[in-house]
């Protein structure tokens, strides 16, 4: 289980990074645009970027069972939330698979740690 939960957790981090320190890059792979101020680039630094860095950094650094559930809890937000997209906004190919990581991250973590 300790593998798991450090593979978790080091995955959000690298996942945070693009969105930290590649923006652009990040807004292009979700389809976003910047609009005419840098609050978009802004918002993709800090909720697609450090806040799973964060979130993993945490994770390793407390290193208990709570802090890798809480870390599949935010993964299964995160999934919640795609799927609201899937039933509202449309489906796509990348939609689902990203839906399926999320919730696949999420349940697992939550499963092997409480």
């Amino acid at each position: 289980m300790d593998i798991i939960n450090i593979i978790f957790a080091l995955a959000s981090i690298a996942l945070g990074c693009f969105g930290w320190l590649a923006p652009r890059y990040t807004m292009q792979t979700l389809e976003m645009q910047a609009g005419a101020s840098t609050m978009a680039t802004s918002e993709i630094r800090a909720s697609a970027g450090c806040l799973f860095v964060g979130m993993g950094v945490g994770a390793l650094l407390l290193s208990t069972p709570a802090a890798y559930t809480m870390l599949g809890f935010c993964w299964l937000g995160a999934a919640t939330g795609r799927l609201t997209s899937l039933l509202f906004d449309g489906r796509s190919r990348k939609k689902i698979v990203f839906f399926v990581v999320e919730a696949s991250v999420g349940l697992t973590a939550i499963a092997i740690n409480l």
